[in-house]
């Protein structure tokens, strides 16, 4: 069975579609079943794997989650963490973990993109001429 519907897809694309129209950051979403690891090593894997890592402004937001082992992370590349305070990851994952808790894993990753955009549009803002960096859709994984 999908995690995700279509629909809910759709409004998860929408969602970083909406969270990068003011910023020239990047948000992607990483889904993943099982995570044996620390859920932030495994982010900062995927990270590179999806070649975040690679963005003009180095401003590149992944969130990560694994379901049904129901671990989670949210990493930056150097040029957001430079910038956002200490605690700005501690604190969207505060507010995701509070939808995720009631089993909302889809307005937990929602309210997870929003708070990244917010951040990515302070310290980031429009470009002119901005360019779509990294695709919008969700990247499932499977461990390897």
């Amino acid at each position: 069975m999908a995690v995700f519907t279509e629909e809910e897809q759709q409004r998860i694309q929408q969602a970083v579609a909406d969270a990068e129209k003011n910023t020239s950051g990047e948000v992607r979403v990483c889904i993943e079943k099982t995570c044996s690891d620390d859920p932030l090593d495994r982010a900062a894997k995927y990270f590179t794997q999806l070649e975040m890592h690679k963005t003009k402004l180095r401003n590149g937001v992944l969130i990560y989650v694994a379901t049904v082992d129901r671990k989670f992370a949210i990493i930056g590349d150097a040029g957001i963490n430079n910038l956002v305070p200490a605690n700005f990851w501690d604190t969207t994952k505060e507010n995701m973990l509070n939808h995720f808790k009631y089993g909302n894993l889809l307005e937990g990753i929602i309210t997870g993109i929003k708070e990244a955009g917010d951040q990515l549009q302070k310290y980031f803002p429009y470009l002119l001429n901005d360019k779509n960096e990294l695709p919008d859709d969700i990247a499932f994984m499977d461990g390897n």
